[in-house]
């Protein structure tokens, strides 16, 4: 998990895979290169349904992993899914939590965090340090505070993160008002277009 500066607004804390983001690139480079392939040397429809496919195909993975991605400020939450922006104030939140996703509750809804991926492995790993930190006398509970030197997942570590932000400033005038979902139809809008031209070009041959 990484984080980076964001707009002024949510500039403390910013969340993104990057091993989503990794994967997004490595797919993106492989459907340019099939994809040219099939529009440059195809013959006939070919790349008429190379360009189609692309369409359809490429907003999608971009969808699922490199937009994702979940920003914090003192004031509010912004969580960017595959297919919607969520902004909800700290007072809009009830909680954060990290079972095997990680989600947002608010009185009336739950959003999924997609930028914080849940690792069972790292997860199980974390808490072998632990174990193995306690065998070895490292942890010393009298004058180290547990929750400083328990090790915890990047995940878990980022929902604490949240959940923590999200106790401490609900209160705050800035963190008042109303959440707010708008849906992503520079996504949506150009991976139907896309799919209704496959689906026409297959049904024309």
């Amino acid at each position: 998990m990484t984080r980076s500066p964001e707009a002024p607004e949510f500039a403390d804390r910013r969340y993104r895979s990057s091993a989503g983001i990794a994967s997004g690139v490595l797919l993106l480079a492989l459907a340019a290169w099939l994809g040219g392939d099939a529009i440059v040397r195809g013959g006939g429809r070919t790349p008429w349904l190379a360009l189609a496919g692309l369409l359809f195909l490429v907003p999608l993975v971009v969808a699922f992993t490199i937009r994702p991605a979940v920003s914090a400020s003192e004031d509010r939450l912004l969580i960017r899914n595959p297919f919607r922006t969520i902004t909800l104030p700290w007072s809009r939140v009830a909680t954060v939590r990290a079972g095997y996703s990680s989600e947002v509750l608010t009185d009336g809804a739950k959003y999924q965090l997609w930028a914080i991926p849940v690792s069972l492995r790292q997860r199980k790993r974390a808490a072998r340090r632990q174990q193995r930190s306690a065998a070895e006398g490292l942890a010393d509970r009298v004058t180290v505070p547990t929750t400083d030197t328990t090790p915890r997942s990047p995940s878990d570590q980022a929902i604490d993160d949240l959940r923590e932000l999200a106790e401490r400033c609900a209160e705050r005038e800035g963190a008042q008002g109303e959440s707010s979902v708008r849906w992503a139809y520079e996504v949506i809008v150009p991976s139907v277009v896309g799919l209704v031209l496959c689906v026409v070009l297959y049904a024309v041959i």
